[in-house]
């Protein structure tokens, strides 16, 4: 528990049988429960999660009897979660490379409803770029760009981490029948959780490659995928928040800024065709490309600021905290800069885990 409210781990897992029970053990004590969601692996993970729960009374395992993705797995923990009321649900995946040090970064403003749904950021620290492989760092950057503009949440990056938590009540305010199935599904329920204007808040956190993962994402098929996605969700954005629930006029610019853009692209192309053809456009058909291009850039812009402008309180709202809860927070921003390398001698510890460790 923290500040009194039950922390549960939704761990969806699919062939990581090598790496569940190490994972599984870097789960701190203050987590009740843990939810090991087997999206059928080929492998021996529900068997390892089985032996796990024997183990350790706050590991129940859910075992799909076929593959439905990362984000299907995430919705069945949710699930159980909400059957059991437990007030903070954080997603952790099995594969070992989340830190189990910011769990307690990422459930604590939950707890204390300074948020209402924290997510990790690999791409705070300068070391996002050296260890994160540079395809997959490009591809993220340019996923996070698309979710900004998707979801309303201009303040939030690194929209792939599924290191995640999220309090009850907004928990079960989501659609989840809705929620992506697959690799997407952190950039849908971004898009979801402003609709419900929910509090957001990025938490620095250290990236971990190497340690024997396997990543089953191509970002030859998954940017596409995820781009239409973001697409369709932002369209749907627009329609319930601006629309139905409460009407604002960037709705106008964002269509008159898409209607422009499309009238000088379609202009342009019609007038170089003309001049493979053997006849040249004139010089009215030219400034008429340029104005609509030009217009629909800057309706398009003013959209995007009125965006900003009506989002920008859903962020973290910091409240007198604990003294315990406070000393925790520096000391681990702290270590995300590097700043910190050895406590006092009378803690007892080793090493900034060791130390981090003892303080709790």
């Amino acid at each position: 528990m923290i500040e009194g409210k039950k922390v549960a781990v939704v761990m969806p897992a699919h062939d990581e049988e090598l790496l569940l029970r190490t994972t599984l053990a870097g789960i701190p004590e203050f987590v009740d429960r843990i939810y090991v969601v087997d999206d059928a692996s080929r492998d021996r993970t529900a068997d390892e999660a089985r032996a796990a729960a024997a183990e350790d009374p706050r590991v129940a395992v859910v075992v799909h009897e076929r593959n439905r993705g990362a984000g299907a797995a995430v919705v069945s923990g949710y699930r159980r979660a909400i059957a059991e009321q437990m007030d903070v649900v954080c997603v952790v995946n099995a594969d070992n490379q989340m830190d189990p040090d910011d769990l307690l970064h990422l459930a604590t403003p939950i707890a204390l409803d300074e948020a209402d749904y924290t997510k990790a950021n690999r791409l705070f620290t300068g070391e996002a770029w050296n260890i994160i492989p540079r395809y997959r760092y490009l591809g993220n950057a340019l996923l996070s760009l698309l979710t900004k503009i998707a979801s309303g949440y201009w303040h939030v990056a690194d929209s792939q981490a599924g290191y995640t938590a999220i309090s009850l009540p907004m928990l079960e305010r989501l659609n989840l029948d809705r929620v992506y199935p697959r690799y997407g599904y952190p950039n849908d329920l971004l898009v979801q959780l402003n609709v419900w204007n929910a509090r957001v808040h990025d938490v620095p956190s250290r990236p971990i490659y190497g340690v024997g993962e396997r990543s089953g994402i191509r970002l030859r098929k998954v940017i596409p995928a995820i781009s239409l996605l973001l697409f369709k969700r932002f369209c749907w954005r627009m329609f319930q928040k601006y629309v139905i629930r409460d009407f604002h006029p960037l709705v106008f610019f964002y269509t008159a800024g898409f209607v422009s853009s499309l009238i000088g692209v379609g202009l342009a192309a019609f007038a170089v065709v003309e001049h493979f053809t053997g006849s040249p456009p004139n010089a009215g058909t030219a400034i008429l490309v340029a104005l609509t291009l030009t217009f629909g850039v800057l309706f398009t812009l003013f959209a995007m600021w009125f965006d900003m402008e009506t989002n920008k309180d859903l962020r973290l709202s910091r409240r007198r905290r604990p003294a315990e809860a406070q000393l925790l927070q520096e000391i681990h921003d702290l270590l995300q800069r590097g700043e910190l390398f050895r406590l006092p001698t009378a803690v007892g510890a080793s090493s900034p885990h060791e130390e981090t460790q003892a303080l709790r």
